[in-house]
């Protein structure tokens, strides 16, 4: 369910890729039935490390919400080496409105947060379509999102630090998501 590897592209061709050129291709590779939604995150070295993320994984998509920045965007650009020309994208006025999009597609929602709530991610039954709320680099997600969610899924940590950056998280319980699926 991958691209074919003859269109595999290094990190220069990424960044000299046209918008055009990859909407083309796009249709050629095969998605997994898995969409990162980021609520709120405001680093743009974070955004475009998702779209990173996304490609790797062959997300469906990227939804970003809230009043981020989006693509197209110098930062975004350099931290996804252009990966978000190749990665299907959509902006939602708020998380809200993107979470009631994904629900009436019948989306597993998995919040990836520290919470009472919380599970460990490597016991939680994921399935698909599936998407992976990631929350604001300060503050995570409100509660009023994680309400709404079918699963919230937690990383241990065993160190002082009480969490991981907002990607690395949400890479771990894709990759682990990712390995259900079969």
């Amino acid at each position: 369910m991958v691209a074919d590897i003859s269109m595999k592209l290094n990190a220069q061709q990424l960044r000299k890729s046209k918008v055009g050129e990859s909407k083309k291709k796009q249709q050629l590779i095969k998605r997994y039935p898995i969409v990162l939604a980021l609520d709120n995150v405001l680093d743009t070295y974070n955004i475009g490390s998702f779209f990173r993320l996304a490609d790797a994984i062959s997300a469906q998509k990227v939804c970003l919400c809230g009043p981020v920045v989006t693509p197209p965007n110098i930062k975004i650009h350099r931290a996804s080496i252009g990966t978000w020309k190749w990665t299907n994208w959509q902006h939602y006025p708020s998380t809200q409105d993107c979470l009631d999009q994904l629900k009436k597609e019948g989306y597993q929602l998995v919040a990836c947060e520290l919470n009472k709530n919380s599970q460990p991610y490597n016991k939680i039954k994921y399935k698909f379509p599936l998407a992976i709320i990631a929350g604001n680099e300060s503050n995570g997600l409100s509660s009023t999102i994680l309400k709404q969610v079918n699963h919230i899924a937690e990383i241990p940590m065993h160190g002082i630090n009480k969490s991981l950056n907002v990607l690395v998280a949400t890479s771990i319980l894709a990759y682990q998501a990712l390995s259900q699926l079969n």
